[in-house]
């Protein structure tokens, strides 16, 4: 089995993102790591850019020639944890109307 291109190389795994759709989205204009996840949708997987987000940012660097130390960090959002109905719902029927 032969090694895949460098820009096929999968650099979100989460979202399978490649370098290539990376690079695409540089080309188009994306200069930091918020503008490429917007584009690509890198690092809004399960684990929020945990594997993928320096990566992003070397590439980022290497493109436009900022020196890595520049690059913002990405927004990023605690992964979504599943939460009991009933944290959500009273368990009694508590402000509703008696209107029957």
């Amino acid at each position: 089995m032969s090694p895949e291109p460098e820009d096929e190389v999968i650099i979100c795994r989460c979202e399978e993102v490649s370098r290539k759709e990376i690079l695409e989205a540089i080309a188009e204009g994306a200069r930091t790591v918020n503008e490429v996840k917007m584009r690509t949708r890198a690092g809004m997987g399960l684990c929020q850019g945990k594997t993928c987000r320096r990566l992003v940012s070397r590439i980022l660097a290497e493109q436009t020639g900022q020196p890595m130390g520049e690059i913002a960090p990405a927004t990023f959002r605690p992964p979504v944890r599943p939460v009991p109905i009933g944290v959500l719902a009273s368990k009694d029927d508590e402000g509703q109307s008696d209107a029957s």
